[in-house]
């Protein structure tokens, strides 16, 4: 480790004092070992009189600890660590941009995340663990490292991984694209980033789903986009509800987040025409579209655009492994080159290893392979969890059987949503972390609804979570009732708790 002089006074006395700012930040830790004195006085160029005149200095003065034969030691301090104690912990936001995230982000507090010391999680958006994707993973990563170059990585991505995904995703999803049309990104929200850089300025008009996807909206509104929440019903998004005058829409029509809705193919004729019309760009996010669980396989709203109006964005995160943080982008002619840039100012490229593994995995057919699985699983999983439901609450809880994605929203309409807060903390002590849905409204729900996720718990574990979920919320459910709740009357929570 290097012990910083400051340049003033005696040698001596800038020794003493480097090491003791060593010492008081923590770079040289309770019971570490201080630098051989033979080894300081060759890095700094001084005598070997000087570091050790120091070190006794430091001893004396209750610094270190000597231990003959092994060396000098940094006592258990009585002074506390200093990293930075002067300097301010809070200023004001230096820019626009930081002054209105500070009012909506929170890493902290970010909904979908488990808390520590929980046994069952309805955690949404993560994706299933297929063991035996491992030794094929591992496989492809010792093929790509001899051919991964020592450079930077391609700024639109790895030639084979953007040749594999077009020919993937014309089977799948109908988008009939080369190569050429792809971008590799860091995840979704690297790719709705890089889309907010290419295509909105500030004061710009977002048309988005609500409720929707809190993540996304709050990207947008750290950019300095003026938000205009559209309705959600059982066919999607509600297009006549968009108004005039919107430069983007943000949209997840073929597995609406959160409440699984598909976008039906009236209103998905009515978007690509409000597009064209008005100018604005779609930015069709299918987050999990390609886990059919049940039903006809559906087109993605960019394979029904013949304007060039709609930027497709997939992700490899949820379908693979949420740790390799990878996306792509399927882009309009027109706006290649604006994209392009945009990543470019973000990070060069994505790491060029895992591209080149993932391109072996789906030209092998390994990875189709995984995706059926995967479907299977989530089938197994949602059955379950929509048994649970039905037979512990009945008609107490509605909710809708998705025909893709992770997870499935249940609203108990005999509760406000204020109940959420209660009911979550009730989990918690009994060992189980709940997400309410009120971080995807703008506007808070009336009613209580849960997004309950299913594809990182067992069917056992889901079936346990539930016992659970019938314990601490049973008697919220009850006292409604008590008092005459039903579907028509959301009971405030001042009136459930005695």
């Amino acid at each position: 480790m290097d012990i910083f002089l400051d340049g003033e006074g005696a040698i001596y006395q800038q020794l003493v004092r480097g090491l003791k700012n060593a010492i008081a930040s923590g770079r040289l830790a309770e019971g570490e070992r201080l630098p051989p004195s033979r080894d300081l006085c060759r890095q700094l160029g001084i005598s070997r009189t000087t570091v050790v005149a120091a070190y006794e200095l430091l001893r004396a003065e209750g610094y270190t600890n000597t231990v003959t034969g092994s060396g000098s030691f940094v006592a258990k301090s009585r002074f506390a660590k200093d990293r930075g104690s002067h300097l301010q912990s809070a200023i004001p936001p230096q820019n626009e941009r930081s002054r209105i995230a500070r009012g909506v982000f929170d890493l902290k507090n970010m909904p979908g995340r488990r808390p520590d010391g929980i046994r069952h999680a309805f955690e949404y958006g993560q994706p299933i663990r297929n063991k035996n994707m491992d030794a094929l993973w591992a496989k492809e990563i010792r093929k790509a490292i001899p051919r991964a170059a020592n450079r930077y990585p391609r700024v639109q991505g790895n030639p084979e991984l953007r040749s594999a995904l077009a020919h993937h995703i014309e089977r799948s999803r109908g988008i009939v694209c080369d190569a050429d049309d792809i971008l590799i990104v860091a995840g979704v929200q690297q790719a709705i980033q890089v889309c907010i850089q290419a295509l909105l300025n500030a004061g710009d008009t977002v048309a988005f789903e609500e409720p929707g996807y809190f993540s996304a909206r709050k990207l947008f509104q750290i950019a300095g986009a003026k938000i205009v929440p559209v309705p959600v019903d059982r066919d999607g998004m509600v297009v006549d509800e968009i108004p005039p005058g919107v430069q983007l829409v943000y949209t997840t029509p073929s597995h609406q987040f959160p409440t699984g809705a598909v976008l039906s193919e009236a209103r998905r004729t009515a978007l690509l025409d409000y597009a064209q019309r008005s100018g604005a760009w779609v930015i069709e996010d299918d987050y999990d579209g390609e886990f059919r669980i049940n039903g006809p396989a559906l087109l993605s709203l960019h394979a029904s655009d013949r304007n060039g109006r709609t930027i497709y964005v997939g992700t490899l995160s949820k379908s693979f492994s949420a740790g390799i943080r990878l996306g792509y982008i399927v882009a309009p002619p027109a706006l290649q080159q604006d994209l392009l840039a945009a990543k470019w100012t973000l990070d060069f490229g994505s790491p060029t290893l895992e591209q080149m593994a993932l391109a072996g995995l789906i030209q092998s057919g390994a990875y189709a392979r995984h995706l059926r699985w995967v479907s299977e699983e989530l089938l197994s999983r949602r059955t379950a969890l929509a048994s649970e439901l039905m037979a512990r609450f009945g008609t107490t809880a509605s909710f809708a059987l998705p025909r893709s994605g992770m997870h499935l929203l249940a609203t108990f309409k005999s509760l406000g949503a204020d109940a959420g807060a209660m009911l979550v903390r009730r989990g918690h002590q009994e060992g189980l972390a709940l997400y309410t849905v009120d971080p995807c409204y703008v506007q808070p729900p009336e009613a209580l609804g849960l997004i309950l996720g299913f594809s990182s718990m067992t069917v056992s574990d889901i079936r346990e979570g539930m016992a659970v979920l019938e314990r601490v919320l049973s008697p919220l459910l009850q006292q409604a009732e008590h008092n005459g709740a039903n579907s028509a009357n959301v009971v405030p929570l001042k009136r459930l708790v005695k």
